[in-house]
């Protein structure tokens, strides 16, 4: 019981990305330019796509979701260190953990099933465009979208779970700058074995996105490879390439954080991380805004718009 209601009023010390105080700064720069260019580049992508009725189709609602998810995952981590940083403290509540770390875990498994939903609609675009609209509905657009939020919360619900119930004691210093469930393990003093396996469970099931993203692409190529006209070609991959940098980005960054043994973390490996979730979501409206010519246009019109008016 005393363990119980230690861990209620238990604060932890996020150490950030760097121990060095000067490269601290540079590090709040950097995170203070990130940010206002994640919510403005990603707030255009959505008000772009309301505002123009030719956008108004399943690739762009996806793209218009995809940015307001993006918009929140970054919102969860970044004011919360930059307030950090400007009030001197580094220190989060236990409850505080919790609740960071369940939001990150349902966005980036609702984030990770929306780019899904996005290769299935371009496989289906390419492969299948006579039966496109039927196939992709608005109907089913709205039903991949609220099914990518329902599977991300049911996701992230039972880890926050066992991680309430945890017991901690001695050092309470995490070697990173957001709430991430795998520093919090290694601090914990019990049995984390069934956590450990739940964690890769989460991950597993983080994965089945790509392996649908995979598969939505092998159907991609494999038509594209019969079209007998280089036109068609290039046509079909410039629809694709947007997707296929994020998806990369996205999945690369992951993997390069979690894929590895639970001991293995470390302060440096912090740095991994800037980039799966901070500088991702901010590239993303850049990578679709400039590779699209159709989102290009309607950026160009919709700021002349707002300068004559």
């Amino acid at each position: 019981m005393r363990e119980e209601n230690q861990s209620s009023t238990l604060n932890f010390i996020l150490l950030g990305i760097t121990s060095q105080q000067e490269q601290e700064d540079v590090v709040f720069i950097l995170f203070l330019f990130i940010y206002p260019t994640t919510l403005i580049g990603n707030l255009l992508i959505v008000l772009v796509i309301h505002s123009d009725i030719r956008l108004h189709n399943p690739m762009y609602f996806f793209l218009a979701s995809l940015s307001f998810v993006d918009i929140l995952f970054s919102s969860v981590t970044i004011p919360k260190m930059l307030a950090n940083h400007l009030l001197g403290s580094k220190a989060i509540s236990f409850g505080g953990w919790l609740t960071q770390m369940y939001s990150m875990i349902a966005l980036g498994n609702t984030d990770s099933y929306i780019l899904a939903a996005m290769a299935y609609d371009r496989a289906v675009a390419i492969s299948q465009p006579l039966h496109y609209t039927t196939i992709i509905s608005l109907r089913s657009c709205v039903l991949f979208v609220v099914g990518s939020w329902v599977i991300g919360n049911i996701n992230a619900l039972p880890h926050a779970l066992l991680t309430a119930s945890l017991s901690f004691c001695g050092n309470q210093e995490v070697a990173n700058f957001y709430c991430d469930i795998t520093p919090l393990l290694k601090l914990s003093c019990s049995d984390i074995h069934f956590n450990v396996k739940m964690m890769y469970l989460l991950v597993g099931v983080f994965c089945v996105p790509l392996i649908c993203i995979i598969i939505s692409y092998i159907w991609v190529f494999s038509t594209v490879l019969r079209v007998p006209s280089t036109k068609g070609v290039l046509k079909a991959f410039s629809t694709c390439g947007s997707h296929l940098t994020v998806v990369s980005l996205y999945y690369g960054t992951v993997m390069g954080m979690y894929f590895r043994p639970l001991t293995s973390y470390s302060l440096k490996d912090a740095v991994i991380t800037v980039m799966y979730m901070a500088v991702t979501p901010m590239l993303n409206p850049f990578i679709y805004s400039l590779r699209n010519r159709d989102m290009k246009a309607t950026l160009g019109k919709f700021f002349s718009k707002r300068i004559s008016s």
